[in-house]
């Protein structure tokens, strides 16, 4: 098939892009940046320059690639860095999961794919209530902490606008916590919070977070390609959802650093805010039990403990080699 990856460039458009490729599938590839189009030439596409904000630029793109099946994984989470200002900081990925959704869908209507694949995201959405592994039927968060409540109705209404189209037929991708070498959990910036002792363990740490290894996302997101159900939403996340007081000390063992310091959450308030608290103490992780039924899906890194050895060990020989 003939395939439009909008934000080819990014942490799971890097995997995704060579794997659709090793499928047989033929990629166009979009990037904001012109400076990239190199990279996507190298992974085997072949490369646009768009903007995902702009409606002229991203539908010429789209209409010009003709593509049977169009995924948005248009983000701008490499700006994401203030958590504190948690909106904030989400604030143009935001645009790209509302304005950016609307303008790639209308384009790929126009261009007659047939299907329609979208990034969301699952890390804290779930109600706090209740057990602590979701399944993608379960309700929502419906009163978040006051930082998270944009990005939580950003989410929201890709998930909608994706799930209810049927021209093209849409379906939704819910990846958890993002890690990999050099990115998200595993980040330079996560890596040096934790050798400073800058990321305390708030409260109790009972917040329950489900990861996922951006390879898996990429898996994950072929065979939603191939086997995927129109109208579905899919919880992509490994094996073994984790509470706050497991994985983050044992990260900070992994990367070198000394154990976390422990806050207690009046004064994490403080320091954080709510939605931070919540975080660490009230989140709930989720089930890939229809991710594996339907798409026929299983995470290479089944676990979060192993993944994020493998990719500590990846980079100290990295940095051993340079």
């Amino acid at each position: 098939m003939r395939i439009f990856v909008a934000g080819a460039t990014g942490a799971i458009g890097r995997h995704l892009v060579p794997m659709l490729i090793a499928r047989g599938h033929t990629v166009v590839g979009s990037t904001r940046a012109a400076e990239k189009a190199g990279m996507l030439m190298a992974l085997g596409a072949e490369p646009v320059v768009a903007d995902g904000l702009d409606a002229e630029d991203l539908r010429a793109a789209v209409i010009s690639a003709k593509p049977e099946v169009v995924i948005h994984q248009m983000t701008d989470l490499a700006a994401a860095t203030d958590l504190r200002h948690f909106d904030r900081a989400f604030a143009k990925t935001n645009q790209l999961r509302t304005l950016g959704t609307d303008i790639l869908l209308s384009a790929a209507r126009e261009a007659g794919a047939g299907r329609f694949i979208a990034q969301s995201f699952c890390g804290w959405t779930f109600s706090r209530t209740g057990g602590a592994v979701k399944a993608e039927a379960d309700e929502l968060d419906p009163d978040p902490p006051e930082e998270l409540r944009r990005t939580l109705e950003a989410l929201q209404y890709l998930e909608r606008t994706v799930s209810a189209s049927s021209d093209p037929a849409g379906i939704v991708l819910r990846y958890g916590f993002f890690y990999g070498p050099g990115t998200g959990t595993l980040s330079p910036a996560m890596i040096d919070q934790l050798r400073h002792r800058r990321v305390p363990l708030i409260g109790d740490g009972g917040g329950t977070w489900s990861f996922t290894h951006t390879e898996d996302a990429a898996s994950a997101t072929v065979a939603a390609v191939e086997r995927g159900r129109p109208g579905n939403i899919y919880n992509v996340v490994d094996d073994h959802p984790a509470q706050v007081r497991e994985w983050l000390p044992a990260l900070a063992e992994l990367v070198g650093a000394r154990p976390p310091l422990h806050v207690p959450a009046w004064l994490g308030r403080l320091l954080a805010g709510e939605h931070m608290v919540s975080m660490m103490t009230q989140v709930r992780g989720a089930s890939n039990a229809k991710a594996k039924r339907e798409l026929d899906w299983r995470p290479a890194h089944t676990s979060w403990l192993d993944g994020f050895a493998d990719v500590a060990r990846q980079s100290a020989s990295q940095r051993s080699a340079a």
